[in-house]
C-alpha cells in the first residue's frame, strides 16, 4: 500500500510541476518577450519596405508632375493655333510684298527709272540701306 501511496504522491508532484511549467511558459512576460523578439526580427524588413515605398512615391509624384506639365503644354499649343494662323498670314503677306518689290525693282532696271519712285509703301526699305 505504501507503494501505491508513493506513486500517488509522485503523480501529484509531477502534475503540479507540469502545471507550473505550463504557467511559466505561457506567462504574459514570456509572451511579451517573444513579441519583442518578433518585432526586433521583422522591424528592419518593415523599415526597408517603408523606405522603398517612399522612394516609389517620390518617383511617381515626379512622373505625375511631368505628365501634367506635358498636358498643359499641349493644351496651350492647341490654344495658340490662332497665333500661328496669324503668323502664317503675315508671312504670306510679307512674301507677297517682297515679290512685288523685287518685280518692281526688276522693271525699274529695264525702264531706267529710279527705284524710289516705284515704291509706294512708306515702310519699304530704301535702296541705300
Amino acid at each position: 500500500m505504501e507503494d501505491q501511496e508513493m506513486q500517488l504522491k509522485v503523480r501529484r508532484v509531477t502534475d503540479k510541476f507540469t502545471e507550473s511549467m505550463y504557467v511559466l511558459a505561457n506567462e504574459p512576460s514570456v509572451a511579451l518577450y517573444r513579441l519583442q523578439e518578433h518585432v526586433r526580427r521583422s522591424l528592419p524588413e518593415l523599415v526597408q519596405h517603408k523606405t522603398d515605398m517612399q522612394s516609389w512615391e517620390e518617383q511617381s509624384q515626379g512622373a505625375i508632375y511631368s505628365v501634367e506639365y506635358a498636358c498643359s503644354a499641349v493644351k496651350s499649343m492647341t490654344n495658340s493655333s490662332l497665333y500661328f494662323k496669324n503668323i502664317d498670314g503675315l508671312l504670306r503677306q510679307a512674301i507677297s510684298m517682297k515679290e512685288q518689290i523685287s518685280n518692281s525693282q526688276g522693271r525699274s532696271l529695264h525702264d531706267d527709272t529710279p527705284p524710289s519712285s516705284l515704291v509706294s509703301a512708306p515702310h519699304a526699305p530704301s535702296a541705300s540701306s
